[in-house]
């Protein structure tokens, strides 16, 4: 016999119990979602506690010190450089009025399209002693050989810098040039009016109202430049990074990988503080109806191709060199396009990549609906902490995600043999599995900004006027918000895809056994000096990036 329904149960609507048990399913599915994206971190600094084997004392008096300088240097160096390209761009490019200036103010974007690495191979190919700078030398002036004269040394830190800052600084001028943009020309006015001239209009009033903007793009350039591998590889600058690929791979020692990429998580962790602080400093409350635009001064003669060519230098650095290089291998050896090995590589890549992709939208697309849906505290206090991963280098991700996924691989195929007799293999690490999960926890952030700020645009009263007409949670995620936020839906799963292609130090730890991605084949390719071979996957690579950046491009218009 069933129990009677009590009194209290009778006086609560039907259709409210059943919100109530749905926000709980809600709830708790976003709560989940975030959990496995921050899985990974927790479980980097639980081996770095509790490895098989410390070696962390041998590291700090061997490796670590010269590991951790390298990367400091590499820091500080590509982040004050690139703030003095960024801004000083911006600065110019935002005040005044040169020959190209409106061509230039978009083609210093295009160097986000090309991966550092890429643009490594392609310094080292043009620069190198039998690349074109040196041979043409040698048959200029008859020198014989490289005794004849002197030339820099191109595998070095100083080259790495400049490759790094070749392809990041367009972070520091996409901030600086949007709170140059933001701010009434009439304070310019003013400096103007009582004699400032223009380098002291520069440092004291656009450079001071500038600044959060301009600190929160170095500390993003800070953390691209620890995350990197590929270049600082290539070059063959020993950081913290290429430690963890080393102590991992080549001494087989996982807890002192954890251990290496803890320290890589500290610095990390520091960068997003200090750009956490620069957002929350970035405020102005000028009203828009004494918002006056920036009246641009006209350069003309000489110091208007000045200015050109101050702009112009990064372009050719971080996007005209790489892609002509790269382009000219590509076109003189056109048979390469149609090698077996690629295709299989670009195969892989879109399946990947789609597949990472997808995954990574629909579920921030689910975690950030479900914070908005339900009241609980749990996922609204998880969903910013979500965003760590995209601050979170590729090989520490890798990490965290090869050593726990291979534990519980090992435990699966134990348990699926017992009980019916059949070796299953490994199921996730022997698979593209982890790769995808990697990809998702590494871009889960910018799947989860898009997201949120398209739900954000949505007046709540179209959601509630749908509930009320009867329809569920889940109905109304279906019918209102999706054909209204199928736009930025589509850019998300786009830059996220763009940014799985580009990425190098994840795939190269997780991918399976002969599985080659865009990214790997121009690794391997490049490290085997066999640039021309590289050089199609290279240009794939580029063309993809150039996507996301004409997104980019149209919403910073």
């Amino acid at each position: 016999m069933t129990d009677a329904p009590t009194t209290s149960d009778q006086n609560v609507p039907r259709a409210k119990m059943l919100r109530v048990g749905l926000m709980s399913g809600w709830s708790f599915g976003a709560a989940m979602i975030a959990v496995l994206v921050i899985c990974p971190i927790l479980a980097v600094v639980w081996i770095a506690f509790n490895p098989t084997e410390n070696i962390w004392p041998h590291l700090i008096s061997t490796t670590l010190p010269r590991y951790l300088s390298n990367t400091l240097i590499l820091m500080f160096s590509v982040g004050a450089l690139s703030a003095a390209v960024g801004t000083g761009a911006a600065w110019l490019l935002v005040m005044y009025r040169f020959p190209l200036s409106r061509w230039l103010e978009w083609l210093l974007l295009l160097p986000l399209a090309i991966p550092a690495y890429v643009g490594a191979y392609a310094l080292v190919d043009f620069l190198e002693y039998a690349g074109p700078v040196q041979t043409a030398m040698r048959d200029v002036f008859g020198w014989e050989n490289s005794r004849d004269y002197w030339f820099p040394q191109i595998r070095s830190r100083g080259s790495a810098v400049v490759v790094l800052t070749g392809a990041l600084f367009p972070y520091v001028y996409l901030l600086a040039r949007a709170a140059f943009r933001e701010h009434s020309g009439t304070s310019y006015e003013v400096a103007r009016a009582l004699g400032a001239g223009p380098i002291a209009r520069f440092l004291r009033v656009g450079l001071p109202l500038a600044r959060p903007a301009v600190a929160a793009g170095v500390a993003i350039v800070m953390m691209e430049t620890v995350a990197d591998f590929g270049a600082v590889e290539y070059f063959a600058v020993q950081t913290l990074t290429t430690g963890i690929f080393s102590t991992w791979l080549e001494s087989n020692n996982a807890g002192g990988a954890a251990q290496i990429a803890g320290v890589v998580l500290l610095l990390v962790l520091l960068l997003v503080g200090i750009e956490k602080t620069s957002r929350k400093k970035h405020r102005y409350h000028n009203a828009p109806k004494h918002q006056r635009p920036t009246m641009k001064a006209e350069l003309r003669g000489a110091k208007g191709w000045f200015a050109t060519a101050l702009c112009s230098i990064p372009f050719a650095v971080g996007f005209l060199l790489p892609a002509a290089v790269i382009g000219a291998h590509a076109l003189d050896n056109a048979d390469l396009w149609l090698d077996a090995k690629l295709l299989a590589a670009l195969g892989n890549t879109i399946l990947v990549g789609a597949s990472a992709a997808i995954v990574t939208v629909a579920a921030a697309l689910f975690m950030v609906y479900g914070v908005r849906l339900t009241g609980r505290r749990l996922p609204r206090l998880l969903l910013p902490v979500t965003t760590i991963g995209y601050a979170a280098p590729g090989a520490v991700l890798a990490v965290g995600i090869l050593i726990p996924l291979a534990w519980l691989d090992h435990r699966l195929a134990d348990a699926i043999l017992a009980i019916s007799g059949s070796d299953p293999g490994l199921l996730m690490t022997g698979s593209a599995f982890a790769l995808v999960y990697a990809y998702a926890v590494r871009f889960f952030a910018i799947a989860q900004g898009a997201s949120d700020a398209a739900m954000g645009r949505i007046s709540p009263s179209l959601p509630m006027a749908a509930r009320s007409l009867g329809r569920s949670a889940g109905g109304v995620l279906r019918e209102v918000h999706a054909p209204l936020i199928k736009g930025s839906v589509a850019t998300a799963l786009l830059l996220v895809f763009v940014d799985c292609v580009k990425e190098l130090p994840a795939t190269l730890l997780l991918r399976p056994f002969n599985f080659n991605t865009l990214s790997t084949r121009v690794y391997e390719e490049a490290s085997l000096e066999n640039l021309e071979t590289a050089a199609p996957a290279a240009v794939l690579i580029i063309i993809v990036g150039l996507a996301a950046v004409l997104i980019l491009a149209r919403s910073n218009r």
